[in-house]
């Protein structure tokens, strides 16, 4: 499985105005760099806090308590990343914000290609960055849509997920307070796609999430910070989840 190819003629990625902060509604339900052990143990488990919601995926899908959405605000908070790198993964392209580090693993470049019996062992991220210090996480994950909902059809676009209230079991860990959630329409050859687009917190870390489906695969891009640093790059962070385009 390619990770990256190239197109001379790359499709725009979402460019949408971002959701602004209001309050928090409570939910009840470059290359690698050589670094050391305890940093790479850091990167990993803030690039996991936007996977809990994909692992193990049904108990979150099945979850009866019912997420309640915050008001939708006036959008605002996004900057221009037209000028930022970007990355072409299988199936998905992504703006990686100024000065971050692309670490994914080689093990996760060459997962998708290693045959165990049968099966082909998944990559845990399709593409994963940090910043300098390793605080801030960009990530990428390809998930088979059926792992998410059990369905007996193929998952086209998001919305076969649910609507935007009801993938948010999906998608955002119960316990989260949840700032904003939105769906985004982009114009495409074929018609409009459909994103999903929450911000929340948890456990101290912030994080924006953006999900598309296509051809029964959901790619979730989630963009992580300490909250005590979200105030100073959020918009870099937001903008960049944004960014997220479905090829």
């Amino acid at each position: 499985m390619a990770l990256l190819s190239l197109s001379p003629h790359p499709p725009n990625p979402p460019q949408n105005p971002s959701p602004a902060t209001t309050k928090p509604t409570s939910l009840t339900a470059s290359k690698p760099t050589a670094s050391t052990t305890s940093k790479r143990h850091f990167l990993l488990k803030t690039t996991s806090l936007f996977i809990i919601s994909l692992t193990p995926a049904y108990p979150l899908a099945h979850s009866s308590a019912e997420p309640s959405l915050p008001p939708k605000p006036a959008l605002s908070g996004i900057a221009n990343t037209k000028s930022w790198f970007q990355f072409y993964g299988n199936g998905f392209a992504i703006r990686v914000p100024p000065q971050f580090e692309d670490i994914t693993e080689p093990e996760d470049y060459s997962a998708g290609l290693s045959l165990y019996g049968d099966k082909v062992k998944p990559k845990t991220f399709a593409a994963r960055f940090a910043s300098p210090d390793g605080s801030e996480v960009l990530s990428v994950v390809i998930r088979p849509t059926n792992q998410l909902k059990i369905t007996f059809l193929e998952a086209k676009d998001v919305t076969d997920l649910g609507s935007l209230k009801e993938a948010a079991k999906i998608f955002v860990p119960g316990g989260s307070n949840l700032y904003t959630a939105r769906t985004i329409k982009i114009k495409e050859e074929e018609g409009l796609r459909t994103y999903y687009f929450y911000e929340f917190t948890r456990d101290e870390q912030h994080v924006a999430l953006v999900a598309a489906v296509n051809s029964g695969k959901a790619i979730i891009a989630g963009a992580t910070a300490p909250q005590s640093k979200w105030d100073d790059d959020g918009v870099k962070l937001r903008s960049a989840a944004i960014s997220l385009a479905v090829l």
